[in-house]
């Protein structure tokens, strides 16, 4: 009975040493890089992080330590801040795999949506999954779904011209979160799995919901816990009411994705191209390893989230921007006011406005705020310009130490971007030599990169071209950044998300 009471005291012990001892030699490696004092012993910066303006405190370390930043987290656990483009660039390139996620980031990944592309790590498992998600999400896959985009598009429209009957007003106030949530599920549900939502139709959707709910949340006490507690402790994300709405999203996830294999089962067409016909050849094929029903439930629900909370907010902050700057929302209208719905190869190319105003929103709203990886091994890693203080051009990172790649400060760093950087600006982009988005860092780089940035760019430009055709926005409200999972619009001191937009139907 004592042995049995022993043990797991000797067993937590041993970790808390461990731990110390860690903390201790990540800090004494990496004391000579600079960063912010700690504002707490017990929760390091993440208070900061977590209540203040989301990317400020990156921007303000950078622009005051340079491009490698030091910061302490929970319980005194050392994180890099990385915007020093040579060690982003062997960080998600060539190094790839010496970096996989931290493992409270996996932990929440195989929580809500089981063990797909997001979740796993090493080359040869990733390069698998990669082979049967790719192929769906081709240029040529995209450009045969375009026609798709635009039926979305045309069902959101309509639905505003229902609303504008029924209340016989010339404007009204649309809320633009809501319906580009609606807009982002329906049609990653067709596009890849041939499923409808019918979110467009103005039904509920338990689905939409709950993906809703478990984001778009005010800052409670216990999200900043398991926020701050989760890279040392990953369990948490068990725990708490939170832990709750996490089970019971991907339960709803789990339900759907089930019921969408079935029915695909039942078709079994061997022609269709859909994500869902692609996954379940591979799951058959010889010469892959096969996939049982949970795994290709996994990599469905992957595809839904990714298709629904980064495209959602993306959608929403460019209707934003066009609806604060009315010339240019004039002349784009002017430019994609043609007598057919443009093609895929038509919206890259032939809309230098468009594609101009759309690089720009990425630039200066990117979804995702921060890219995070842990070093599994103690490792060099080069950089452009040495440490202030040093001629050392690499940088010694210890095992599991956390490293953050912040988005909002590679985008607006003034040394690529010029001194108007914090500003919206899409004539930026017409001014470039090359339109090539590798200074973007929004769908990340190298071979983990987003495989979905074609379809999600040209969804969106489809639903842009829709829209101005026949409404025009303007924007009675001042709007913060709001960091849930992705970085939302809201009203100014409100707490869900929120971007009420004025909108009038343009004279055809």
């Amino acid at each position: 009975m004592l042995f049995t009471f022993h043990l797991p005291l000797t067993f937590a012990l041993l970790y808390l040493l461990r731990f110390i001892y860690w903390r201790a030699s990540a800090r004494r490696i990496l004391r000579r890089i600079p960063g912010p004092k700690s504002c707490s012993w017990l929760w390091g910066e993440e208070q900061n992080l977590y209540y203040g303006t989301p990317g400020a405190h990156y921007l303000e370390w950078h622009r005051n330590f340079g491009k490698v930043v030091r910061f302490s987290g929970a319980f005194g656990h050392q994180i890099l801040s990385i915007t020093d483009p040579r060690a982003i660039d062997y960080i998600l390139g060539e190094g790839t795999y010496q970096f996989p996620k931290p493992l409270g980031v996996r932990a929440w990944f195989q929580i809500l949506l089981g063990e797909g592309i997001l979740w796993v790590e090493g080359k040869e498992a990733h390069e698998r999954q990669r082979r049967t998600v790719a192929p769906a999400l081709s240029s040529q896959s995209v450009r045969n779904l375009t026609t798709l985009f635009y039926e979305n598009a045309s069902k959101m429209a309509i639905q505003w011209h229902k609303i504008f009957d029924r209340c016989q007003d010339d404007e009204l106030t649309i809320e633009m979160t809501s319906w580009a949530g609606r807009f982002a599920l329906d049609t990653i549900g067709r596009a890849a799995f041939s499923y409808d939502f019918e979110c467009l139709s103005g039904h509920s959707n338990a689905l939409g919901e709950a993906l809703d709910s478990l984001t778009n949340h005010e800052k409670t006490r216990w999200t900043f816990y398991m926020r701050a507690l989760f890279w040392l402790v990953p369990w948490i994300l068990h725990c708490g009411k939170k832990g709750q709405l996490i089970r019971k999203t991907r339960k709803e996830l789990g339900d759907l994705a089930l019921d969408i294999l079935r029915d695909a089962k039942v078709v079994n067409d061997p022609n269709s191209k859909t994500l869902m016909s692609l996954m379940l050849r591979a799951a058959k094929s010889p010469i892959a390893q096969h996939m049982d029903d949970e795994q290709v439930a996994a990599q469905m629900r992957t595809i839904i989230s990714a298709g629904y909370e980064p495209v959602s907010a993306t959608i929403a902050w460019l209707f934003y921007e066009l609806a604060m700057t009315p010339e240019r929302q004039q002349a784009i209208r002017e430019e994609v006011s043609l007598a057919h719905d443009p093609s895929y190869d038509e919206l890259n190319n032939d809309f230098p406005l468009l594609d101009a105003f759309f690089m720009e929103t990425l630039r200066l709203h990117p979804p995702v705020l921060e890219n995070h990886h842990q070093a599994a091994e103690t490792i060099s890693i080069p950089l452009s310009e040495p440490l202030p203080g040093t001629t050392d051009l690499h940088l010694i990172i210890p095992k599991d130490t956390v490293l953050s790649m912040p988005v909002n400060v590679i985008h607006r760093d003034r040394s690529v971007w010029g001194p108007d950087a914090d500003i919206f600006c899409p004539e930026r982009w017409l001014q470039r030599n090359t339109r090539n988005n590798r200074d973007l860092f929004a769908f990340s780089l190298g071979p983990r990169g987003c495989l979905g940035k074609n379809f999600a760019a040209a969804e969106i430009k489809a639903l842009t071209v829709t829209l101005l055709r026949q409404f025009s926005f303007t924007c009675q409200y001042d709007i913060e950044h709001f960091q849930t999972f992705v970085i939302r619009p809201r009203i100014v001191g409100e707490s869900p998300s929120s971007l009420p937009l004025l909108v009038r139907r343009v004279s055809e």
